[in-house]
């Protein structure tokens, strides 16, 4: 147990919720920044529905990525930083630098805030996107050794933002982050159980299905891995001293396409998962459809690729143990039907 302060930047988002949560579990004190005070009683009701206490210690404040405002008075204090705040919008923006610019230089002033503060570590929620992308060939199994290259012809937005944010993150800390320690966790498509409507823009795959929105199921393939178990490899980045310097993979296991995972919510929810799509489409459906789909833009690239990753690091180092895949998915969709966040009849 450990009553040292620690920052999660981000505390309304997916993973940040999650963080916030086992933190409080080993005895840290939380201090989380969102965008605005206004959503702190939303937040406060997030987590509680995740088991944390009335009386945990947790602090809300705001800070925002596009301003320097607040990062200083964040930081103040903090033996660590967890740095998971970033945009992931469903459909593409018209101009890429609206998701490049704030994740590089939001990337920067938390760094820059933690330096002066005298944080020992930061660790940043990077993505499989800064590492996965630009090869032709798909049968490489991809490792923390792989960059993506942004430069790449029809590369999108967010996959250029995430490369960028990180390589900034990475030149800072070699020529001034002087003490300041990084450590970097690299998620592919995070499910698993949502505490409310603010979750992963991987999650709107399961959403999805389970409503029907998709008539068909396109030839797509995606990495998986437990949001609980995203939270779990922060916090062990944070502290093993093992984790000095490195990027970790958060992967489950071979990636999982579509098809699969409609199967599997067929087969274990009966009757909650009767829209789900039974048909494969064709590219050309998909492609066609992208046109007037703002989020079938982001993936028309990845039809019929199979990216699989290596997590050997991440258990090899950290000692790192995540659930099967199987399980973040289903446990995805019961949560939604929970929260009653699926479409009405």
């Amino acid at each position: 147990m450990s009553s040292e302060l620690v920052l999660v930047t981000g505390g309304s988002g997916f993973i940040g919720a999650r963080s916030i949560l086992q933190l409080l579990e080993k005895g840290y004190r939380v201090r989380t920044t969102i965008r605005s005070l206004s959503r702190e009683s939303e937040v406060r009701a997030m987590l509680s529905e995740g088991g944390a206490k009335s009386d945990a210690p947790l602090e809300l404040v705001a800070a925002d990525l596009t301003s320097d405002e607040g990062w200083a008075d964040a930081a103040k204090g903090c033996s660590y930083v967890l740095h998971i705040a970033s945009p992931f919008p469903l459909g593409v923006p018209k101009d890429e630098n609206e998701l490049i610019v704030p994740a590089r230089e939001g990337a920067l002033r938390v760094l820059r805030a933690a330096r002066d503060a005298g944080v020992k570590r930061v660790v940043l929620t990077s993505s499989f996107a800064a590492i996965g992308y630009g090869r032709i060939a798909t049968d490489h199994l991809f490792s923390e050794e792989d960059w993506t290259d942004p430069d790449t012809p029809r590369i999108g937005a967010y996959v250029k933002s995430k490369t960028i944010a990180e390589r900034a993150a990475w030149d800072f800390i070699a020529r001034e982050g002087k003490q300041l320690e990084l450590a970097v966790v690299n998620p592919v498509g995070v499910f698993g159980p949502v505490l409310g409507p603010d979750y992963s823009t991987s999650i709107e795959i399961v959403r999805r299905l389970l409503d029907g929105a998709v008539p068909g199921i396109p030839r797509l393939w995606f990495g998986i891995v437990d949001v609980r178990d995203v939270a779990d490899l922060h916090l062990r980045a944070m502290v093993s001293p093992k984790a000095k310097g490195e990027r970790f993979l958060a992967v489950n296991g071979d990636a999982m396409s579509m098809k699969e995972m409609a199967t599997l919510l067929r087969e274990r929810l009966g009757a909650a998962a009767a829209k789900v799509p039974t048909r494969a489409f064709p590219d050309w459906i998909v492609r066609s459809a992208a046109l007037f789909d703002s989020s079938l833009k982001q993936v028309v690239g990845e039809l019929g690729k199979v990216k699989n990753a290596t997590n050997e690091k991440a258990k090899r180092l950290l000692g790192w143990a995540p659930r099967a895949n199987e399980e973040a998915i289903i446990a995805t969709a019961e949560s939604l039907l929970h929260h009653g966040l699926l479409r009405k009849g």
